[in-house]
């Protein structure tokens, strides 16, 4: 998982620390001092904050604490994190911020415990100061610390409390990503600042991050007449970050709930009654009074493993302004038209008849300092398109959206989809045009997807295009689908061609009907207008396939009429004769290449 991580601000622990060792002192950070400048970006301090030192040595290996050896100890700690496509070591000193001898920040129940502390410490300084960490976002914070996607999902903009057959899907989706190491998180919305922290009748605290801890079926009954009855409950264990101050419905600690569940079952839940900020719900409570869960998984991409195997496919970008809009890549959303195509634009093939997808764009982090105020995200997103074929340059006009990601100032904005076999276009883009920054785009499918950058917005002259042509014009071809083929009594399996200048584009078998819908596109670069573009249509067979008809397309620029509907005919070169069936057909032409 580590085995690549970049020493961030060129801190090399090591070094450091064997430095420290030899001159005999404690580390002290020089680009992470013990001033307000690390505390605070904006405002003025509070009370007199003192940087302390912990006095008691931890027994952690890795960080190489040895009680026995006190003189090894050189007070520096360091950390990883993923940050914009890359794990980064970060070094910290340990020295904490306190008032009246009390860690201020994050801090354990235990007064001997102070790794949170420390861990707390080097994400405020990844962050540019403390200040930077208040009112974070979870879904940024749970990638940080994982190298995963975060999906957050609205429960309730998607309804789970009333809909039970959408919550049992959720809860199904939950329990895989906890069981294979994922982090959860559960919040309700606190809409204003006086929501913040109110605590509802319920026990459940506003604008609180809930750890979701555990995901069970929990079997319902005692002894034998639990196990034939098989009587399931779908739990989740949440754990509230201030370890104290519990959920009081049914099914908390001291419920008589509790008495449905076997003395063995409730042991191996560790259920406990003591107020220590953790405690179980069933998942319809959950969804009825939680607004949002934040799924982080950790995409596994190992071919040693016994689960699903990912691929990814990781590509890094840039919205910048430039005066030619050929080279404009800050186009803003789609609300702007005459800009959205101007954005960066990335292809990618589904091969399967049917993939789940998943897609992640990550702008870079900004930090918070005094010197230049909060880091504020740019609002980002992002938006599919189903395309031809064979579409190998940028797109320049509204195709089929395939999907849509939120708009959201996030860090990351993440979107899961199933599609059908296809090539895709993802444009990723700011909401506002004009609006410059990086990002991270991560694409994750069940088979190679070939996801790449489109650059060009035409094909590219050269020294043979004197010699060899260039293309005078563009035509776009739809094959909707056909009726009344010849089929045998189980039907066609048929497929189309579209073949143009020696490029051909073919569509998948659609099987068993003599009314197939193929709903593929082809686009081609025409060096020579007058040669028609032909259409076949083919029927599957185990030995050799058969020839169900064509037809010719001219692909006139003038011909306004877009949808043609043309009888298939045989292949005879001087008067061909109809065959069953017709083929619905758009076509679109134009002399400019970047029409289309």
């Amino acid at each position: 998982m580590f085995s690549c991580v970049k020493p961030y601000e060129d801190q090399n622990y090591s070094a450091l620390k064997r430095a420290c060792l030899r001159r005999k002192v404690l580390f002290e950070d020089p680009n992470f001092p013990a001033t307000d400048d690390s505390l605070y970006y904006k405002g003025t301090p509070g009370p007199t904050v003192r940087w302390k030192r912990p006095k008691v040595i931890p027994d952690w290996k890795e960080q190489e604490w040895d009680p026995e050896k006190p003189s090894a100890y050189a007070g520096i700690f360091h950390f990883h994190f993923w940050r914009f496509g890359e794990w980064v070591d970060v070094v910290i000193d340990d020295r904490l911020p306190t008032v009246n001898n009390q860690l201020i920040y994050c801090h354990s129940n235990s007064r001997s415990e102070f790794w949170c502390a420390l861990v707390e410490k080097a994400y405020a300084k990844l962050a540019g100061c403390y200040q930077a960490l208040d009112g974070g976002n979870t879904a940024d914070a749970l990638v940080d610390f994982t190298g995963g996607v975060s999906e957050p999902i609205d429960l309730t903009e998607g309804g789970f409390a009333n809909d039970e057959a959408k919550r049992n899907q959720l809860f199904e989706r939950v329990l895989k990503v906890h069981s294979r190491g994922g982090l959860i998180s559960a919040s309700i919305k606190a809409v204003t600042a006086a929501d913040m922290e109110a605590r509802l009748a319920c026990g459940l605290v506003k604008g609180h991050a809930y750890a979701i801890t555990d995901v069970r079926k929990v079997r319902l009954g005692h002894g034998l007449l639990a196990f034939f009855k098989s009587e399931k409950l779908d739990m989740i264990r949440l754990r509230n970050p201030w370890g104290e101050r519990e959920w009081n419905g049914p099914w908390s600690d001291t419920s008589e709930e509790w008495q449905k569940v076997s003395k063995s079952e409730r042991e191996k839940m560790g259920v406990t009654v003591q107020d220590d900020g953790e405690f179980w719900m069933t998942f319809e409570d959950v969804c009825r009074y939680f607004t949002d869960i934040i799924k982080c998984r950790v995409i596994n991409t190992s071919y040693l493993s016994i689960h699903k195997t990912w691929e990814e496919a990781r590509l890094r970008g840039a919205w910048t302004r430039h005066e030619d809009p050929r080279k404009n890549r800050s186009g803003g959303c789609i609300n702007h038209k005459d800009t959205f195509f101007q954005n960066p634009q990335y292809i990618f093939d589904v091969k399967k008849p049917e993939d789940e997808v998943l897609i992640c764009i990550q702008q870079r982090p900004k930090q918070s300092t005094r010197r230049d105020g909060k880091g504020e995200n740019l609002a980002i997103g992002f938006d599919i398109y189903k395309v031809e074929e064979n579409r190998e340059y940028r797109m320049h006009g509204l195709q089929h959206r395939a999907a849509s990601s939120i708009y959201i100032n996030s860090r990351s904005v993440f979107l899961r989809t199933d599609q059908p076999e296809g090539r895709y276009v993802i444009i990723p883009t700011t909401f506002e045009p004009g609006h410059t920054g990086e990002f991270l785009l991560r694409v994750f499918t069940d088979v190679p997807s070939n996801c790449r950058e489109l650059r060009l917005d035409e094909p590219p002259r050269s020294c043979w295009s004197s010699l060899c042509g260039y293309p005078q014009q563009v035509t776009q071809v739809h094959i909707l689908g056909a009726t009344g083929l010849k089929d045998s009594s189980t039907g066609a399996n048929s497929y189309v061609i579209i073949k143009c200048e020696g490029d051909k584009v073919r569509s998948a078998v659609q099987k068993g009907t003599s009314t197939p819908e193929y709903n593929v596109k082809g686009i081609f670069y025409r060096k020579k207008p007058g040669q028609p573009i032909t259409v076949q249509i083919w029927n599957h067979r185990v030995l050799k396939d058969e020839f169900l008809g064509q037809v010719h397309l001219k692909a006139d620029p003038d011909d306004l009429q877009a949808l043609h509907t043309l009888h298939l005919q045989d292949r005879s070169s001087r008067q061909p004769s109809d065959l069953p069936g017709t083929v619905a057909v758009c076509v679109f032409s134009s002399t400019s290449l970047t029409a289309v």
